[in-house]
């Protein structure tokens, strides 16, 4: 090695040690430095990477370029690679650089896990069932491959991995991994039609991890009285972009990934995916140093900025998950319906479509469905009444909202367009302002990814299914249906 690559191995080595401790920028800074002097793509990988972890998300894409010029020649660069592309939502480029770490270290587990969930999204089921099965060969204790696994398809009663769940869930010691297994188990007992076992399971899982967390529904409450509070927003200056983005809000599990779909199946939209980037621009703008991105100091102080100014940073986030820039995009990230007032300021053109579903299936569908665990934006689903006073405070805003920006935000019934399918996507395209397309009936013929919980699902032609479930379990779920009479929610 000579001196120089030396120096650069030193500097790399330091950054390293820097984001490990939690001072990413400065690890940034040495590993820009390292690059510089040895430009290879070890070190460009865990450049990207870091890069991705201070939100610079076109810095971390045009180095990963660079890197594909001088691909690194370890597994861990390799998955480490694919990891950045999935993270910037471009699946497909992932996929190759997850098979090549698979191939170097067959026995990672973690690199055929990541493997497994890109195949999945790119629609790939057999393939990722194939990888998660050696997967588990391997580490038969491996809860996120198990939970993946059991979300691929729905299970029959001919071919399905409950026996296996059922021996493993009372086993599992780690908290988290007790958490996965048993959502996956209740979700395949639900398959194989035991509903009442399935809801058994889950309420024992989501209750178990409900008391290691310290959340009260008045933390969310408070964010949503701020954001009423802080209306009206300043009106956008003529500088405000004209660009005309469509956000598709809600709550989860309401049949956001669905629309996103029909609306991406259309000729001249295409999907970025679920981004942060309204939430980031809306943080930069306030400026406060608070841990969360969305907390009532940061609405208060953001209140007062430009409101161009947030759509021009919005639009520049969002450029980095884009890959048609001659078209125009979809955003699917639900909570967006907290920002619909700084979305109609600061985008004056864009198009705002908010999901509705009865609120029983609501909050069934949000209590069957593990979010990201670390998030703390779940908190509240793992408890059916913390659940229903989310949607209740929901339904008020979407209400305030109605009143505030008429016009502005179409509401679509779940219900209605399962019931009326092109109706209902008549009434969706002419709201965004799309000429009719026939594809966007044919919407599970879309080859994008999809990265949500959905992706099996949306792969489907419409179906009923998913429709009045919450009856099945009337009797757990009278609590929640006795909140909603209380609290003025309507379930007619």
């Amino acid at each position: 090695m000579t001196e120089k690559a030396a120096s650069a191995r030193r500097l790399f080595l330091r950054g390293m040690e820097e984001a490990k401790a939690g001072r990413v920028h400065g690890g940034i800074a040495y590993l820009r430095d390292a690059v510089a002097a040895d430009p290879q793509g070890e070190y460009r990988a865990q450049l990207a990477r870091m890069l991705t972890l201070v939100r610079q998300d076109g810095d971390a894409a045009a180095v990963l370029q660079d890197a594909e010029r001088a691909l690194p020649t370890d597994a861990l660069s390799r998955d480490t690679m694919g990891c950045v592309y999935a993270r910037l939502g471009d699946h497909a480029a992932a996929l190759g650089h997850f098979m090549q770490a698979v191939r170097m270290q067959p026995h990672n587990s973690e690199f055929r896990y990541n493997l497994a969930v890109t195949l999945n999204f790119l629609g790939r089921a057999d393939e990722a069932d194939a990888a998660l099965e050696t997967l588990i060969s391997q580490a038969p204790g491996h809860a996120r491959a198990h939970h993946l696994l059991a979300s691929l398809r729905k299970q029959d009663a001919a071919r399905n991995h409950v026996d296996r769940l059922a021996r493993l869930y009372p086993t599992a010691r780690d908290p988290r991994d007790r958490l996965l297994l048993g959502y996956a188990l209740a979700k395949e007992l639900e398959d194989i039609d035991r509903p009442t076992e399935a809801l058994d399971t889950l309420c024992a899982a989501n209750a178990e991890h409900r008391q290691r967390l310290d959340y009260s529904f008045t933390r969310d409450a408070a964010i949503f009285d701020q954001i009423e509070g802080a209306w009206p927003l300043p009106v956008s200056d003529a500088d405000a972009p004209a660009d005309d983005p469509i956000f598709i809000i809600g709550m989860p599990r309401t049949g956001t990934t669905l629309v996103d779909r029909i609306l991406s199946s259309h000729p001249a939209v295409e999907s970025a995916g679920e981004l942060q980037a309204m939430p980031l621009a809306v943080k930069r703008a306030a400026g406060t140093r608070t841990p969360t991105v969305l907390d009532p100091a940061t609405i208060a102080a953001a209140a007062g900025a430009s409101m161009a100014d947030i759509g021009v940073d919005y639009l520049r986030r969002a450029s980095d998950h884009r890959r048609n820039s001659a078209a125009r995009f979809t955003d699917k990230f639900p909570g967006n319906f907290l920002y619909a007032g700084f979305i109609a300021r600061a985008l004056p053109a864009a198009k705002i479509v908010c999901l509705r579903r009865h609120p029983m299936d609501t909050v069934l569908s949000n209590f069957r469905n593990l979010f990201a665990v670390g998030s703390r934006y779940y908190d509240y689903s793992y408890d059916l009444l913390d659940i229903a006073a989310y949607y209740a405070r929901f339904d008020r805003m979407i209400a305030f909202w109605r009143e505030a920006l008429p016009g502005r935000v179409l509401e679509l019934h779940y219900e209605e367009l399962i019931a009326d399918q092109e109706g209902q996507t008549r009434r969706l395209l002419d709201h965004c302002g799309l000429p009719w397309s026939d594809a966007c009936l044919d919407f599970h013929a879309n080859a994008a990814p999809v990265s949500t919980p959905s992706a099996a699902q949306v792969r489907r032609p419409i179906y009923r299914d998913s429709v009045a479930r919450w009856k099945r379990h009337a009797q757990v779920l009278e609590p929640v249906r006795r909140f909603f009479e209380e609290a003025g929610v309507a379930l007619d």
